[in-house]
């Protein structure tokens, strides 16, 4: 009798708390449509991480990542994913690790997560990420091949944007590939800067408001009047 008993118990115990688990997973929910809808980044997180405590899922922690680099949180991004290759990860997932990974200056192994994106779907945006970072590593053959894949398919209408002043600006997408393609020219060959000025040439006759590259050209320039060595 005290078995039955005991096993009544356990089992109005555990009904509860499936019934618990079950409410908490519903109000959850509303409330993460709710601050979807609000625009509330910071209830998105915290409904997300709850719904991810009660009920873990893959695609609710690549979300919740990608909330969090969204809104420029980059290490929380990669702690709620980790940084590893994966071979099963989601495109979301992998998106997540070379942008937060870039952001936190860590380009060689945010390289190889956009590797892994542009195999997955090339891209000319994606092109232009892996010569940018194949240049920071030092990898200007490698930076030639992306760069020479991104002006073949940049189109006219695409933009990237920079952020070296004060108030961010876009540019075609392809000047910004002639840009690259100048400082791999220098990279290569510092005595050859005119190759280096000739490509940058165009990067601004295709958008004369392109500051980084007009401040490029005149770096360049200036090594020119002035040959590293000399005072």
């Amino acid at each position: 009798m005290k078995k039955i008993v005991l096993l009544l118990l356990l089992f109005i115990g555990f009904n509860g708390i499936s019934q618990t688990k079950n409410e908490l997973l519903a109000h959850y929910e509303a409330f993460y449509k709710e601050m979807r809808l609000q625009g509330d980044v910071s209830g998105v997180i915290n409904s997300l991480t709850h719904l991810n405590v009660l009920a873990p899922s893959k695609e609710r922690r690549d979300t919740l990542a990608f909330v969090y680099m969204n809104n420029n949180q980059h290490m929380q991004a990669l702690n709620t994913i980790g940084i590893e290759k994966k071979d099963d990860d989601s495109d979301l997932a992998v998106q997540v690790k070379a942008v937060s990974l870039k952001a936190l200056n860590q380009p060689k192994r945010a390289l190889e997560h956009f590797e892994i994106l542009f195999a997955r779907v090339p891209s000319a945006y994606l092109a232009y990420e892996l010569a940018d970072l194949n240049i920071q590593t030092g990898n200007n053959e490698r930076a030639s091949v992306n760069i020479e894949y991104g002006i073949a398919n940049a189109k006219d209408d695409m933009k990237y944007a920079f952020y070296e002043r004060q108030q961010p600006y876009e540019v075609a997408l392809k000047a910004a590939f002639y840009h690259l393609q100048g400082l791999v020219a220098y990279n290569n060959d510092k005595n050859n800067i005119d190759s280096a000025i000739a490509s940058i040439d165009e990067a601004l006759k295709i958008d004369p408001n392109f500051n980084l590259a007009s401040l490029s050209k005149q770096a360049l320039e200036s090594r020119k009047e002035k040959p590293e060595g000399q005072e």
